[in-house]
């Protein structure tokens, strides 16, 4: 005989909340450690404030810093642990709408969705707002 799973939207709260500290402390730890390594590496370099310098080549697609960690380059690791600060608050829309579609509550997966589908055209469109 199959046992009915009792979902509350607390427990869908709880999930949530985890997911948020979760992805907040690590993606902090690992921009920390990417920061020691920078500082173990350049700290001793003195800056030059009248020319200005962009983002590194290496660290401008995925590949570059997937490779770059491995190499234990402090920019990448820390621009790594920046996309996953920013990829926290999107796991949370998603674990949102999965929490809605188990209550079966169709206006707030649509609104859920809908605010997914923002986040990914903006992200590949470039505009803001």
């Amino acid at each position: 005989m199959a046992q009915k799973i009792n979902f509350k939207d607390t427990d869908m709260q709880v999930v949530i909340g985890w997911v948020l500290r979760i992805g907040v402390i690590v993606s902090i730890s690992i921009v920390f450690f990417g920061g020691i390594i920078f500082l173990y590496r350049h700290g001793h370099e003195i800056a030059d404030h009248k020319k200005f310098v962009g983002i590194p080549d290496f660290i401008q697609t995925p590949s570059g810093i997937i490779d770059n960690i491995i190499a234990l380059r402090g920019q990448a690791i820390i621009q790594f642990g920046i996309i996953l600060l920013i990829a926290t608050p999107i796991l949370r829309v998603i674990f949102s709408a999965i929490g809605f579609v188990l209550e079966k509550d169709r206006l707030y997966v649509f609104i859920s969705l809908l605010v997914l589908l923002i986040i990914f055209i903006s992200t590949i469109s470039g505009h803001v707002g």
